[in-house]
């Protein structure tokens, strides 16, 4: 299930300071407390002219690593972003060492720091629509299964795609793959 947290309003449209963040991210975690494990929340950035590196740093950095351990198997993925937003977005990102989903055009990427390798590794799941496995992914990027399973488990970690249990043909438990939509 996906759910939206709309940042803009009609006066609200530029969006400086960590005073400013704050609260807002505070509400964001509210409704990252309602949701069920599983689920989405969608930063909606439409309407949002443009964010300072302390709003980036208080709202998006804090949320981002506050996932993992307060509000585990929840997603969050950003939308609407400008090409000033974007930009400021990714470098705030990049400086703290994080990444994020983002949705433009009904396509998703990952925005801030991320490695070559993540980027390719996330396109492939991203292709696979309804899940991959370890052995799908080695065979598709043409790598072996300790390097797929540690770009995975960093994937996932970060909370960028989403891991399920499932059983291999031999009955085995395997885990299957997938990017959030």
């Amino acid at each position: 299930m996906e759910k939206r947290f709309p940042l803009a309003t009609p006066k609200r449209k530029r969006l400086w300071t960590r005073e400013v963040a704050r609260p807002l991210r505070e509400a964001l975690e509210d409704e990252l407390a309602q949701i069920a494990p599983g689920d989405v929340l969608i930063i909606d950035m439409k309407g949002v002219e443009a964010f300072d590196y302390s709003f980036a740093n208080e709202f998006f950095g804090k949320a981002i690593l506050s996932l993992p351990k307060l509000y585990p198997e929840r997603f969050l993925i950003v939308e609407g972003l400008n090409e000033y937003t974007r930009e400021n977005l990714k470098n705030a990102l990049e400086s703290l060492a994080l990444a994020m989903i983002e949705r433009h055009s009904h396509k998703l990427a990952l925005i801030g720091k991320v490695h070559p390798i993540d980027s390719s590794t996330f396109e492939a799941i991203t292709k696979a629509r309804h899940g991959v496995t370890a052995a799908a992914l080695r065979d598709l990027l043409q790598i072996n299964v300790t390097a797929v399973n540690e770009r995975l488990t960093k994937l996932s970690n970060l909370g960028l795609v989403r891991r399920r249990t499932g059983s291999s043909p031999a009955g085995r438990e395997q885990y299957e793959y997938s990017v959030l939509a």
